[in-house]
């Protein structure tokens, strides 16, 4: 981290630091001095909203933040979706944003990892809604089926 950086927190809110949970009884700020990793309580994705090949994605790069002694088995878990996704998607500028995320998971930097794969929700969200217009109505696949963390 090139300068301090600061977070204020509510009431009961947590935060996830270099894998440690904390929560805050009353409202606070917190300045991280240094290089840290760190996740809002609000940025959290629960496994079942990992519902969509993305969400995946966000979901196995919050592991790494989450839980860094797990974070080697989710960085080659990632990389694997991501190629996946690479495959799949044929949006340019979702290809384009995906191969800047991969270096920036290369390089360290989870936190702005996820909050580019968030950016890409919206996208993602109006592929799939289209979708159904896309395929042939005898096509069993009328929607893209979600990968499961680990396909």
């Amino acid at each position: 981290m090139k300068s301090a950086f600061k977070i204020s927190l509510k009431p009961g809110e947590k935060v996830y630091i270099n894998g440690a949970v904390v929560r805050v009884e009353r409202k606070t700020t917190l300045e991280f001095l240094n290089d840290v990793n760190f996740l809002l309580e609000s940025h959290v994705m629960q496994v079942d909203d990992a519902n969509t090949p993305l969400r995946q994605l966000y979901f196995i790069a919050q592991i790494m933040l989450m839980n860094p002694s797990g974070a080697d088995e989710a960085r080659e878990m990632f990389r694997h979706s991501l190629s996946m996704l690479l495959a799949g998607f044929e949006n340019p500028e979702i290809c384009a944003s995906l191969k800047q995320i991969d270096r920036l998971v290369w390089e360290g930097q989870t936190y702005e990892a996820l909050r580019a794969i968030r950016s890409l929700f919206p996208a993602e969200a109006a592929i799939i809604a289209e979708a159904p217009s896309t395929f042939d109505a005898g096509n069993t696949m009328s929607r893209p089926r979600a990968l499961a963390v680990g396909e």
